[in-house]
């Protein structure tokens, strides 16, 4: 059974999650429809602004996200509003930054009538794109050599002897001696998983904006207009494969 803050932070992020994805479908119409203003004047306009609505967007996911991580962190890392495919993918709460890189050139190698391609990129931005990649791919092994530390962390010298110390306590019926300590512990614990969880979307945020700026504003609409159908119809999928196995 969940704890009360738990479940309180579970039903919030619920709530705002379906609402979230919702909005996203309704950027990703924009996104679509963008290409064909392609031809008008005010069409580079437009894309920017579509662009800084997207981006409005996934920011304001961050900002719910980190303040329901404060106040449950273990929420975050156990996500009940998404789909066993979906937590399946999922790299330290989140997307992988990598994963931005193989879209573009996924995108750089396909043709479209409908202008959803990459394929129009220069010599100057796939050089620059690159060595984003290879920035990015550093700071993630960063964040996963600080997870590593936090996992590990949990057999140290002073865990095992606290974990030893409250089953005597216990067994003795004096646990409230060692509560204190035990509740000490736990919060260092949660305290260093909110940190590599913040570092791990500030790569991702890092990786979006490296990406965008780097590329035009009708490429940004197409590269955003990819990610964001691959987000939704992943959920899509992880949703109709969750009620089937419940059908079976």
């Amino acid at each position: 059974m969940d704890h009360p803050q738990t479940a309180r932070v579970e039903m919030k992020f619920c709530e705002f999650y379906d609402k979230w994805m919702g909005q996203l479908e309704e950027h990703l119409r924009l996104l679509l429809v963008a290409p064909m203003q392609q031809q008008q004047q005010s069409g580079e306009a437009e894309f920017k602004c579509i662009v800084n609505k997207l981006t409005a967007h996934h920011k304001a996911y961050y900002t719910f996200k980190w303040a329901a991580a404060h106040e449950d962190v273990l929420a975050i890392f156990t996500p009940v509003w998404l789909s066993p495919l979906e937590n399946a993918y999922l790299w330290i709460t989140g997307w992988k930054p990598s994963t931005a890189f193989r879209l573009v050139e996924s995108l750089k190698a396909a043709r479209s009538e409908s202008g959803a391609s990459l394929a129009g990129l220069s010599e100057e931005q796939v050089g620059r794109i690159e060595a984003l990649r290879l920035k990015i791919k550093a700071e993630e092994e960063r964040v996963e050599r600080e997870m590593e530390r936090q996992q590990v962390a949990m057999a140290d010298k002073k865990m095992v002897q606290l974990a030893r110390l409250d089953s005597l306590a216990k067994k003795n019926g004096e646990a409230a001696a060692v509560d204190g300590l035990v509740e000490v512990a736990l919060k260092g614990m949660l305290a260093g998983l909110e940190r590599v969880m913040k570092m791990a979307d500030c790569v991702r945020l890092k990786t979006i904006k490296g990406v965008l700026d780097v590329l035009s504003p009708m490429q940004c609409v197409q590269f955003l207009a990819a990610t964001s159908m691959l987000h939704i119809q992943i959920r899509k999928w992880g949703n109709n494969s969750n009620k089937s196995s419940h059908q079976i």
